[in-house]
């Protein structure tokens, strides 16, 4: 009847048409430019068939539709406002509008995933039928913008303007029996979509469906008094300031689209949305988000692409269990990997189930798995006092103490009990591959495993590579780390490898400004207001103080030009008096459970008077300073491990420091935020903080860039 290279038209019994989207040769289903069209012509051959009594909008991939193609926004949104803004009025009326004004009643089945503009057209029809297992939402405000598909109009009238707010301004993915209860879909099925669906077309062409009047409601105002209005849209604005702050437009950019449009009809509402959305695309967050998107895509398919090169770990290990054992056997068993967990000691193994159980006790919780479930996840879990189960691993993380010595004697050993062609990993977060390799017999299969607390919850897993690590060793652990669900980064070994290589001078540059009497409070503010999750002296303490210093001094002696001190850092003394962080409770704040059992961050003057002793007299920086003198120092020493090749590409480090670290992402990484600020001007910047020390030292090939007028890192 009609067939496109990205959807067909289906003749159906009793004068129904399919609508399948089906793209070739891809995996999924996406909204780009050669799609919409096809859309729109579908919907136009539609339009001029009289004999058709109702369309089924389904998906022949594993998903419905994923979104837009967000490789098309890069040329789309370097346009004015005024252009972009057209191309979605357009866009609209000649696609989602004419589906949804087809002369008879749609239903669309959405099966796998739908999301941003899969949602967005399923709401252009008049019924939902969703699958048990699916998910759907509107993600774009992660992408700095806001849904331009209609969905903002659309949605504040299926669920109602409250609802929709939170769908949006959050941009979550929604289940089945969500989405049901809030009347975002019409009914849940199993497997077969086309049934039940078909079923509603039957009973809109019978009359039992008043489907005219469910269309009629989704394009006229909604009907809201003004001060329901004002309350409502009022109290969204308060939850979005306190929630997303300045650094984030998209969320506030869509309250206010809705406020201004919910009482208008669909054309009018639609084009509110449009002027909304092209004012977002033009925002320096949306353009750096959207390279955050695009860098994760590049990251996860370089790591997949890598891993196909070698067999799959079928069998994993870890040693030494505790908490970051536990935690590396929790994520290999609750992904699917069998993994068995040694210790010399009971009460380690004892303590490595516990923190497996107690991940497991919090998502049964939260109904996200079942009794059975959780049993079975504990049942790939082997736990060992010695090394006969070890003998068949195909790879074991070693995860025992932060000492050279300790693993120095514990990695030979366990080298002598696996098989020749297993890989020995170990989860160092500081001490150089090549020298643990030294003692063994088959460096090649001996690499870093280098994973972040908690690991059920930090993406980052770097994989270290060593002088002597071979090619399919590198490949099979990328394998691994992506079997577990974490996006692996691989770097060559140097003192702190990538991540604490570039984080520790940025804490280095903190502590010598504390030194300077700079008020850590202060410190942590400016940066939290620059975008970090936390500031550098919360930090430490969720570190804790022994590891942070333990690592400094590890980074000291690698680099002594510039993160050796010749002063007792504000960590040092700390850790001198016992106060570890939140290991304790005492770091530079007090932690203390309030009555609901969560942690609290305070400030105890004893802490500052603790410190005068190791600092000059009271010193006042506006914040602006302070973040330019830290955030100079962090980026120059990424701007070294590009230089010395010890990750491959900006889009590795500028990921692995977001994963990693937490680096805020609307700023799109330290090399994204060098080039957003100009190559010329950041050498400027750092050279007027010169009188610091050598960490604010430029390279020669920094230099040359700035004196060439480069302007990217990224080709």
């Amino acid at each position: 009847m009609f067939s496109k290279s990205t959807l067909s038209l289906i003749e159906l019994p009793n004068h129904f048409i399919e609508l399948r989207f089906d793209r070739k040769n891809e995996s999924v289903n996406k909204f780009d430019q050669r799609c919409l069209t096809e859309l729109k012509e579908a919907c136009h051959e539609l339009t001029q068939n009289s004999a058709v009594k109702g369309l089924v909008v389904t998906s022949a991939k594993p998903t419905f539709v994923v979104g837009a193609d967000i490789t098309e926004f890069g040329e789309l949104f370097s346009h004015p406002p005024e252009k972009i803004e057209q191309e979605f009025l357009t866009i609209n009326r000649e696609v989602f509008n004419a589906l949804e004004d087809l002369p008879f009643p749609t239903v669309a089945a959405i099966n796998g995933i739908a999301l941003g503009g899969g949602l967005e057209v399923a709401l252009a029809c008049d019924f939902r039928v969703m699958s048990e297992s699916a998910k759907i939402g509107l993600p774009e405000t992660s992408l700095g913008i806001i849904p331009g598909f209609g969905g903002t109009v659309r949605l504040a009238r299926v669920i109602g303007p409250e609802s929709a707010i939170s769908w949006i301004t959050t941009g979550l993915q929604n289940n089945a029996s969500k989405a049901l209860a809030i009347g975002a879909v019409d009914t849940i099925a199993s497997n077969d979509l086309l049934k039940p669906a078909i079923e509603f077309l039957e009973n809109a062409n019978s009359g039992a469906l008043a489907w005219r009047d469910v269309r009629a409601k989704k394009q006229s105002p909604y009907d809201l008094s003004a001060s329901e209005l004002n309350t409502l849209f009022d109290n969204a604005a308060k939850f979005v300031q306190t929630k997303f702050s300045g650094h984030y437009p998209a969320p506030m950019a869509a309250v206010n689209s809705m406020r201004k449009s919910i009482l208008l009809d669909r054309t009018e509402a639609i084009k509110v949305e449009a002027r909304y959305f092209a004012q977002m695309a033009k925002t320096e967050t949306s353009k750096q988000l959207i390279n955050v998107f695009l860098g994760d895509q590049q990251v996860m398919k370089h790591a997949k692409n890598l891993a196909k090169t070698e067999t799959k770990i079928e069998q994993a290990g870890v040693i030494g269990a505790g908490i970051m054992g536990g935690g590396i056997a929790y994520q290999s068993a609750y992904t699917g990997t069998p993994i068995v967990m040694k210790d010399i000691q009971q009460n380690g193994i004892d303590l490595g189930i516990s923190e497996a159980t107690k991940l497991l006790d919090g998502l049964e919780t939260k109904g996200k798995i079942t009794a059975d479930k959780k049993q079975h996840v504990l049942d790939k879990i082997t736990r060992t006092l010695n090394y006969q189960e070890i003998n068949a691993v195909d790879i074991v993380v070693e995860a025992v103490v932060e000492n050279p010595k300790v693993k120095h004697a514990v990695l030979p050993e366990v080298e002598s009990q696996v098989k020749e062609t297993a890989i020995v990993a170990s989860n160092t977060s500081t001490i150089s591959i090549d020298y643990l390799a030294q003692p063994l017999a088959r460096p090649e299969n001996f690499l870093g495993m280098h994973f972040f607390n908690p690991v059920h919850k930090m993406p980052l897993v770097e994989v270290i590579r060593g002088t002597q690590t071979s090619e399919s060793a590198v490949a099979k652990t990328v394998g691994y780390a992506l079997a577990m669900k974490k996006k692996p980064v691989v770097v060559k070994d140097c003192p702190g490898f990538l991540v604490n290589r570039v984080l520790f001078p940025y804490l280095g540059a903190f502590m010598q400004m504390v030194h300077e009497g700079v008020d850590f409070i202060q410190i942590d503010k400016a940066m939290e207001s620059f975008g970090w999750p936390m500031g550098p002296a919360y930090l430490c303490d969720v570190i804790g103080m022994d590891t942070t210093v333990h690592a400094a001094n590890v980074l000291a002696d690698g680099f002594p030009d510039r993160m050796k001190y010749d002063f007792t850092t504000a960590a040092e003394r700390l850790l001198k008096n016992e106060c570890l962080g939140q290991k304790n409770g005492h770091g530079f704040y007090h932690y203390e459970k309030d009555e609901r059992g969560k942690i609290t961050k305070q400030h105890k003057q004893e802490i500052k008077t603790l410190l005068s002793s190791i600092t000059e007299s009271e010193k006042n920086v506006d914040e602006k300073t302070i973040a330019e003198r830290l955030m100079v120092v962090f980026c120059l020493e990424a701007v070294r491990c590009l230089e010395e090749n010890i990750v491959e590409r900006p889009v590795d480090l500028d990921m692995a420091m977001i994963y990693g670290l937490g680096f805020p992402q609307f700023r799109g990484g330290p090399i994204r935020y060098i080039e957003t600020l100009g190559i010329s001007e950041f050498v400027a910047l750092a050279d007027k903080f010169s009188e610091f020390g050598n960490m604010y030292k430029v390279t020669d090939t920094l230099r040359e860039m700035a004196n060439d007028g480069s302007k990217h890192f990224y080709q």
